[in-house]
């Protein structure tokens, strides 16, 4: 995503809410596994 922001600045919106969307999709994740390793333990 910063390779592509450098070579063009008007991608950088839509690079922005990939790195979103993969940010939330780890963060559910761990969110999850929590919620998982609290149900066994």
């Amino acid at each position: 995503a910063l390779g592509a922001i450098s070579e063009d600045s008007g991608i950088l919106g839509k690079s922005l809410i990939f790195v979103g969307l993969a940010e939330g999709i780890a963060l559910y994740g761990l969110i999850i596994s929590f919620m998982i390793l609290g149900k066994l333990g």
